[in-house]
């Protein structure tokens, strides 16, 4: 069996994260929200990965909804960088759209193993 594409994806928008997080802290010396972005955008692939590995459909759910909410709170800090005008229209467009697209991704994977296993 192949990787699992949420692992993948999730693991590529934390690469994204943490590069974008290093460009904000040196090109514009940003520390504070930037630092909140690296802890939620990274933390979606790491409660992924948790989930991955869970030991009960319930775990495999309860992990997969704490990556849920890390990626709507990373949308917030990107959506809050983008009204401050420190990050360029065109980072924040990918970003955005990976983000949301992973979203979709676990919100559908959560739905469907509850409904498969009577959660």
């Amino acid at each position: 069996m192949g990787e699992s594409i949420i692992k993948k994806k999730s693991f590529d928008f934390a690469v994204s994260i943490v590069e974008l997080c290093r460009s904000l802290r040196t090109d514009q010396k940003e520390f504070v929200i930037s630092s909140q972005l690296l802890r939620s955008g990274t933390s979606i692939g790491a409660n992924v990965r948790e989930a991955l590995n869970g030991v009960s459909t319930r775990d495999f759910v309860f992990k997969l909804t704490v990556a849920q909410k890390e990626c709507d709170e990373t949308l917030y800090w990107l959506e809050l960088l983008e009204a401050t005008d420190q990050v360029l229209t065109t980072q924040y467009e990918k970003l955005h759209l990976e983000a949301t697209t992973l979203l979709k991704i676990i919100r559908s994977i959560i739905l469907t193993t509850k409904a498969k296993s009577g959660l």
